[in-house]
């Protein structure tokens, strides 16, 4: 548990830290966004709609920040399309990602876009397309509201047509390659 995690005021001056070692090289953070390798996760959510995908060159896990010459990672951006807090307490929040293909690290999922002092709260997330079991994550902002931003790291090349459900038809015949190509934002 962090600072900003005990202390919630502390975020609109100190941004959250991350898990080095889940990130994509040279992936920075500010009160308000995350930035891999020069591109502000906000504005590429801007640019190209969600759910939308960056990836870069994995961290060599312990070395602080080194980037592999041979792994990639990737960071999945999300926007929020419901909120409802349950009978359990816990806020339940539905996304426009499929987040099911991924080896996404949940416990590294943060919202980016505004900064909000609100408490952690025990969160469920809610793929988009599927009606799979929630994931858990234990210190997300409580105060998350249709239109925000998230963003949350995997390992891996994450491809677009498995995180977009609109996407998958255009890509579900035998021929397919999952193998990953560089291309444009695919809007």
């Amino acid at each position: 548990m962090t600072l900003t995690h005990l202390i919630p005021s502390l975020r609109a001056s100190v941004p959250n830290p991350l898990g080095r070692d889940l990130w994509p090289e040279f992936t920075t953070t500010s009160v308000s966004d995350v930035t891999v390798a020069g591109v502000s996760l906000t504005r590429l959510a801007e640019w190209c709609g969600t759910p939308c995908v960056h990836t870069a060159a994995a961290v060599i896990p312990g070395t602080g920040g080194m980037p592999s010459a041979t792994e990639v990672a990737s960071v999945i951006v999300t926007r929020v399309t419901r909120v409802a807090t349950a009978a359990d307490g816990a806020t339940d929040v539905w996304i426009d990602a499929r987040l099911t293909d991924s080896a996404v690290a949940i416990a590294e999922l943060r919202m980016i876009g505004r900064v909000s002092t609100a408490c952690d709260a025990q969160t469920r997330i809610h793929s988009a397309g599927e009606s799979a079991a929630p994931l858990a994550v234990d210190e997300l902002v409580s105060d998350l509201r249709v239109g925000d931003l998230l963003a949350v790291p995997c390992r891996g090349a994450a491809l677009l047509r498995h995180v977009d459900p609109d996407r998958r038809h255009l890509h579900d015949d035998d021929t397919a390659s999952d193998a990953w190509t560089p291309a444009g934002c695919g809007r």
